[in-house]
C-alpha cells in the first residue's frame, strides 16, 4: 500500500524471518500486504548496511545521492545549452559594425 511507513524494527523482523527461513517472502507479503519488491529492497538494505540499515544515515546518504544526481543533470543541461549556443554563433550571419 502506498504511503505507509514501517518502523525499523518491523523491517528488520520481516527480513530476519525471510533470511532465517521461518517464512517465505510471499507468505510475509500476503500477511502484511507488502509488495515483494519492497521486501527485496529491505533485504538488500540489510545486506549492504548491516546494523546501520534503516537508520537516519540511510536518509542522509539517499539525500546526498539525489542531490548529486540533480547536479549532474543540471551540468548536462548547461553543457547542452553551451553547445547549442556555440553552434548558433558559428552559423549566425554577422551584422555590419559588429565584430
Amino acid at each position: 500500500m502506498p504511503g505507509r511507513n514501517h518502523s525499523r524494527e518491523f523491517k528488520l523482523q520481516v527480513v530476519g524471518q525471510v533470511n532465517a527461513g521461518l517464512h517465505t517472502r510471499a507468505q510475509l507479503c500476503r500477511e502484511h500486504s507488502l509488495a515483494p519488491s519492497l521486501v527485496h529492497h529491505w533485504r538488500k538494505e540489510v545486506e549492504d548496511r548491516g546494523e546501520a540499515a534503516f537508520t537516519d544515515g540511510a536518509k542522509t546518504d539517499r539525500s546526498a545521492e539525489l542531490h548529486s544526481t540533480e547536479l549532474e543533470w543540471y551540468c548536462g543541461q548547461l553543457a547542452l545549452e553551451n553547445s547549442n549556443l556555440r553552434k548558433s554563433l558559428v552559423t549566425a550571419p554577422s551584422k555590419k559594425g559588429t565584430r
